[in-house]
């Protein structure tokens, strides 16, 4: 009953998690480049993935993994082999539990509305999906509106944790991608570009 996206490597899932909403991870220990507990220490730093809980799948049976794992921030740890019914139990009640933490900050720039604790972007009441690094971009810029950021600034803030191999065409994608989330609402007039500088978000004149 669960719609599951799948990753061979860490580098996968980062991009998975980039482009979906993702409620819950099962995350194996032994994986091709980093480790599952490497990738959980870097989601756990990370304030766009450190909500989501996490389920460490592994052969490693001994306490001292099971402890290490657990410092690290999964949520629960399964001991293959284990029964199918057995992982959509713990599925299940992990996800009783909720996220692992809430922020309630709600950040407005007009009728623009993001809300940190439900991830929700909504205008004059309208709520509109968007993907985890969309989601990111906007709630930076709103941090900071009337700043300009350049290009290799925002590659730095936006997309730093995610360790992703961007260049600033990557930045460029994304404001044409965002522009249009917002362009029926009348709200891509307010993230400007500065020729020369990088874009910004204002109701002023630049």
């Amino acid at each position: 009953g669960y719609i599951v996206s799948q990753a061979e490597d860490g580098r996968v899932a980062i991009d998975i998690l980039n482009n979906e909403k993702i409620d819950i991870i099962l995350l194996d220990w032994m994986l091709p480049g980093e480790s599952g507990v490497q990738i959980t220490k870097r989601l756990r730093k990370d304030n766009l993935t450190s909500h989501i809980p996490i389920i460490m799948l592994t052969a490693k049976a001994e306490e001292d993994n099971k402890v290490r794992a657990l410092q690290q921030g999964v949520d629960d740890y399964i001991v293959k082999p284990f029964s199918p019914k057995e992982l959509v139990a713990r599925v299940q009640a992990v996800l009783r539990r909720g996220p692992l933490k809430k922020d309630d900050d709600v950040l407005e720039f007009h009728d623009m509305v993001l809300n940190h604790e439900t991830r929700e972007l909504s205008i004059s009441g309208n709520f509109i999906k968007t993907s985890p690094i969309e989601y990111r971009f906007l709630r930076f810029l709103m941090k900071n509106p009337h700043r300009v950021y350049s290009r290799e600034q925002l590659l730095h803030y936006v997309w730093e944790s995610m360790d992703m191999d961007s260049d600033e065409r990557t930045v460029d994608v994304h404001v044409r991608r965002v522009r249009k989330l917002v362009e029926p609402y009348g709200y891509d007039k307010y993230i400007k570009t500065v020729r020369g500088s990088g874009y910004l978000l204002t109701d002023k004149q630049v």
